[in-house]
């Protein structure tokens, strides 16, 4: 099933989620599914449970090649709950993002060069990864939302945040929406 993904204005979009405590679950299963299939009929890079009204810390992302971000080298495909992020240095780096409940706009937004996340799949299995480049920006992208925090909130100088068809015009605005 595609849901529908919340826009920025919703309240739903500023909450801190809650842990999952059930793993393996038919329902769970079906959620993850159901994201996987919103995500990709986006286009997106990665898409939080907080996005589709479900309250719950559960991010999933990846992709081989993605119209949104055509120079983004391959994410693998990840179910990710629970997450904990560690920063693996003080390096900052700042890039380009977009999302899905901010259509057509893209701001330069500063993150970590490097980080390790963890958390569980679906399965309950633990997960712990050391990333760092495209991958880390895009796991701190997604677990922001389980915060509360959209990427216009982190950016630290709004000249730099516009919308697509004017900052890439080189991009198909239609799928930036």
């Amino acid at each position: 099933m595609i849901y529908p993904i919340l826009k920025m204005g919703d309240p739903r979009l500023l909450k801190s989620s809650d842990a999952i405590q059930e793993f393996d679950t038919p329902a769970l299963h079906q959620l993850i599914a159901d994201m996987f299939e919103t995500m990709q009929h986006a286009n997106g890079a990665g898409l939080a449970a907080p996005q589709i009204g479900v309250n719950l810390q559960l991010v999933i992302f990846g992709f081989k090649q993605n119209p949104r971000y055509p120079d983004a080298p391959n994410v693998p495909e990840t179910v990710l709950i629970n997450p904990i992020l560690t920063p693996l240095s003080d390096e900052i780096d700042d890039a380009w993002e977009g999302c899905l409940s901010v259509p057509g706009m893209r701001g330069l937004v500063p993150r970590w060069s490097q980080l390790r996340y963890e958390g569980f799949d679906q399965f309950g299995q633990k997960i712990i990864r050391e990333v760092n480049g495209f991958h880390a920006r895009v796991v701190q992208h997604e677990t922001d939302h389980l915060n509360g925090i959209l990427y216009p909130m982190r950016i630290k100088d709004l000249t730099k945040f516009g919308y697509t068809e004017v900052l890439f015009p080189e991009l198909d605005p239609n799928v930036d929406d």
